[in-house]
């Protein structure tokens, strides 16, 4: 069974930063490409940032340059460094496992971007 848990997020000021954090269950983490996604209001789910488990990133366009994924394997953990926020970053974020063919989803955490 795998289990998900996102924690960070909340409100934060234009240009400032902020990390989000996904703790994961089982034993096949380190395995498992992790992404996160975001859904905006209005909006499909869009991807964000993936990690594989060797450790390779990529990342949608308007995130280059100052989003960062990273993972612990030792801590189950993936994680999501989110510098110089814009608005429109506002979304819930959900942390993803993909074990092929399915994806297992976190509850999401909102992040919140004034301006």
């Amino acid at each position: 069974q795998v289990q998900l848990v996102e924690s960070g997020g909340g409100l934060v000021q234009a240009g400032r930063s902020t990390r989000l954090s996904c703790a994961a269950s089982g034993s096949i983490f380190s395995d498992s490409a992790m992404g996160w996604y975001r859904q905006a209001p209005g909006k499909q789910r869009e991807l964000v940032a993936i990690i594989t488990s060797s450790s390779s990133t990529n990342y949608t366009d308007s995130v280059k340059g100052r989003f960062t994924i990273s993972r612990d394997n030792a801590k189950k953990t993936v994680y999501l460094q989110m510098n110089s926020l814009k608005p429109e970053d506002t979304a819930v974020y959900y942390c993803s496992m993909i074990i092929p063919p399915r994806v297992y989803w976190g509850q999401g955490t909102q992040v919140t971007v004034s301006s």
